[in-house]
């Protein structure tokens, strides 16, 4: 009985929709080639249920529309939905009583049954309540190798970050930069983060972005981090552009050997016409540690006054999770579906290595779930200084950033 309403629950929020259709504003910072592919089949799905979707999208990445989003939420000007990652970026909002509370539609929908790891729904939950809608999982742990390049300089395409490494001076005596790296902090304390969990290990990373371990921060492991971050920044020195998909282009054209970043950067990749294992190597946990985070993106949805506005809320965060929208999407987005139960036949060769670590359960949660806003920052000011200012010591970053750790919250 209880299904059967959860059921009737679920098809009176799609039905209502064609009968009150409504126009929803919708903020995100997906602009991108693959991320703009990506967000029109949500739009589709959407304005399938007799609704419009209104894009509002934000350029600059998540550290620039961040802000803007919130001032206009805190602001009394909001939209009916906006992105934000998995973790504590809204939850100020959310103790504020601006967000909508979504467990009704969760319930319904059934999302407890599907979404997995459990712990994308968890993130959305506080005091037992769910008030985001989860759309995939987003990992960092990825280097991403432009054949070409490699072919270039006459040099097999390496299988771990230390063969990277030492196959930077042939790169450069190509006339290729070794590793591509946008100049926004978020790209290069992203790095990091992949190198600890490559170099140091998933219990170390989390020793000290969940335990907050200020001692470990400070430890000979972290060390060997720092080191790999300094050859890193002088592979990635010449590097002159802003955002990530400018970075990854540069490996697509060949111009750079490889580039660390998130699975998103598949998206563009696939908008380029490149096939995985082809054209480029994807290597999960920069091919020594195959551990991956189970962040991503998930949908917040503010109160709003207009009836109508909410019902249709309701009908875009029970879309979102449908089996048919979570393929669509995360195929153009690069990311893997929350669902466990969906359709994965399309997979590429990326997606498939990434579906095997998440079934093998080796994964780590990312690094916003672990730590506030304001920490994040702090480490975000770190390696913009780190990466850009070369006369800043390993020494001397390490002794900063154990201090960050220190204080973490």
């Amino acid at each position: 009985m209880q299904t059967t309403c959860k059921a009737l629950l679920a098809s009176t929020l799609i039905g209502t929709a064609s009968v009150n259709a409504a126009e929803l504003e919708v903020t995100h910072w997906w602009t991108s080639g693959g991320e703009a592919a990506a967000v029109a089949e949500l739009a589709k799905a959407f304005n399938a249920t007799g609704n419009t979707w209104v894009d509002g999208a934000i350029a600059g990445s998540g550290s620039t529309a961040r802000p803007i989003m919130i001032s206009r939420i805190t602001g009394g000007d909001p939209m009916a939905a906006t992105q934000f990652n998995h973790g504590r970026q809204a939850e100020e909002l959310v103790e504020a009583g601006l967000m909508r509370d979504l467990t009704d539609i969760a319930e319904a929908e059934g999302w407890k049954d599907v979404v997995h790891p459990i712990s994308l729904l968890d993130a959305c939950t506080i005091d037992g309540r769910i008030f985001c809608a989860p759309v995939n999982i987003h990992s960092w742990q990825w280097l991403w190798l432009s054949h070409k390049a490699f072919e270039d300089a006459g040099i097999p395409v390496p299988g771990s970050w230390d063969e990277y490494v030492k196959a930077a001076p042939a790169l450069e005596a190509a006339g290729k930069i070794p590793l591509a790296m946008g100049q926004q902090s978020w790209q290069s304390t992203g790095a990091f983060s992949v190198l600890m969990v490559a170099i140091a290990g998933k219990e170390i990373y989390e020793q000290v972005y969940a335990d907050h371990n200020a001692e470990v921060a400070a430890g000979p492991d972290i060390t060997r981090v720092f080191e790999a971050a300094d050859d890193a920044r002088n592979m990635s020195k010449d590097t002159k552009v802003q955002d990530w998909n400018q970075a990854t282009n540069m490996v697509i054209t060949g111009e750079a050997g490889g580039q660390i970043m998130g699975d998103w950067a598949q998206g563009e990749f696939q908008i380029a016409g490149q096939v995985a294992g082809e054209d480029y190597t994807c290597l999960p946990g920069l091919g020594v540690n195959e551990v991956i985070s189970t962040s991503g993106d998930a949908f917040y949805f503010p109160v709003m006054d207009n009836e109508e506005q909410s019902e249709a809320q309701g009908v875009l965060a029970a879309t979102m999770l449908k089996p048919d929208t979570q393929v669509a999407f995360n195929l153009k987005k690069g990311s893997l579906p929350v669902r466990s139960d969906v359709n994965q036949e399309a997979a590429n060769d990326c997606m498939r290595k990434g579906l095997e670590i998440l079934a093998a359960g080796n994964t780590i949660p990312d690094t916003n779930q672990l730590v506030s806003p304001d920490t994040n920052s702090q480490i975000e000011e770190l390696f913009s200084e780190f990466f850009n200012d070369r006369s800043i010591t390993v020494e001397d970053a390490q002794s900063r950033f154990a201090d960050i750790i220190a204080d973490a919250d």
